[in-house]
């Protein structure tokens, strides 16, 4: 591969603009650029619970997932730009509805807690519903693509059964809430 980045800084982004990779500024503040950094942030704690004990079948789910994540993120990048389809969709309740056949259903509502890599899950699935929001936001106002909304959703699922897995594969229990 070339090298693509032989400078980190350029200094192009001291006055509040970034460029998108089609070569049109905006403000660093826009909703394009909120739900970039929201989906950057998304990855980063899908880095941290990939350094924990898991099983390789969702190790390779989760690394899958992050290159998907880049991809939205290209699709942010490059308006009118999209990778996210159905079968990436797809790919997502299937591991989902794996996971959640070998699961207790819920009768509770469950907090964040558990095991470590199950915490780490829930806090990357408050990010997703948050990286969430910023797309549906930004629709407002831009095209986003569809397939990659619907992944975002299903992916926030998936976070929170995975939570669940993990718990229950590392002998934890999930902490239920208890109404006072």
């Amino acid at each position: 591969m070339a090298n693509r980045l032989t400078k980190i800084y350029t200094r192009t982004g001291d006055k509040g603009k970034t460029g998108l990779a089609d070569g049109s500024r905006v403000d660093k503040f826009n909703e394009r650029i909120e739900s970039l950094g929201n989906i950057d942030e998304l990855n980063s704690i899908i880095g941290i619970i990939l350094i924990e004990n898991l099983p390789a079948d969702k190790k390779t789910i989760l690394e899958k997932i992050q290159h998907d994540l880049f991809d939205i993120g290209g699709e942010l990048s490059i308006p009118n730009h999209m990778v996210i389809d159905e079968v990436k969709i797809n790919f997502l309740e299937n591991s989902l509805d794996e996971m959640n056949n070998d699961l207790p259903s819920l009768k509770e509502f469950i907090l964040p807690g558990g095991c470590k890599a199950s915490s780490f899950c829930h806090l990357a699935r408050t990010v997703c519903r948050r990286v969430e929001r910023n797309l549906f936001k930004l629709t407002q106002t831009e095209k986003v693509n569809e397939s990659s909304l619907k992944y975002i959703n299903r992916l926030s699922d998936f976070l929170f059964v995975l939570a669940r897995f993990l718990n229950k594969t590392n002998e934890f229990s999930d902490v239920f809430w208890k109404k006072e």
